[in-house]
């Protein structure tokens, strides 16, 4: 019965049932399911199909939107049951989309994915400075630091963050990397990147391979 709840509920998931995601989690929960049973079995599993869905192109962007909605309808009921120490964070990835960029979509859908795959998320938002960038990595101290740019206008923002932190004398504490739809690999090595992804799902890839 409870195998059959979870299986249900990564079928919700990525089927973007928001009323059965709900119901299911709800019934788990009320089943006695551990919430990060929960969490592993059925919203981790989702999220790496959609993933993989969406990097096949059998998924677009609004079909992953939805996913990682009902995959968040999920979480936030899972989120008080899920107590500390109960389960460890595989890192914790600080993300945020460059001064002068308001966009954030792919940057959402990441965050979403690298949650569901047991990281720590800290989101900055959007439109931020390169002093704000550094600011919060030296408060939060992230494995991992991503930017975002979804314009050729904002993308020498990028250079602008690495170069403050290279100011800093903390460039080398960090592995910075980036991605948006008008980067490529060779504009992320020659402002001196640690890694680009092309799509939310191969950041994921490139998130757990950094951190190997």
């Amino acid at each position: 019965m409870k195998d059959k709840i979870l299986d249900q509920l990564k079928d919700a998931v990525i089927e973007m049932n928001f009323d059965d995601t709900e119901v299911l989690t709800k019934r788990a929960l009320d089943l006695e399911i551990a919430a990060v049973d929960i969490l592993n079995n059925s919203l981790v599993p989702a999220l790496d199909e959609v993933g993989e869905l969406f990097s096949e192109g059998e998924y677009f962007l609004p079909d992953v939107l939805l996913c990682v909605k009902a995959y968040e309808n999920s979480y936030r009921l899972l989120e008080p049951n899920l107590k500390e120490g109960e389960y460890s964070t595989r890192g914790k990835i600080m993300l945020g989309t460059v001064a002068g960029d308001i966009h954030d979509i792919g940057k959402k859908i990441l965050a979403a994915l690298l949650q569901g795959n047991g990281f720590d998320i800290v989101d900055l938002g959007v439109d931020v400075s390169p002093e704000k960038f550094l600011e919060k990595a030296e408060e939060v101290n992230p494995d991992i630091i991503g930017m975002s740019a979804m314009l050729t206008t904002t993308m020498p923002a990028m250079k602008e963050v690495i170069d403050v932190f290279s100011e800093g004398g903390v460039r080398d504490k960090y592995k910075i990397i980036v991605g948006g739809a008008p980067l490529n690999k060779k504009y992320s090595d020659e402002i001196g990147a640690d890694g680009y992804g092309e799509d939310a799902q191969s950041g994921v890839e490139l998130v757990k391979s950094l951190l190997k």
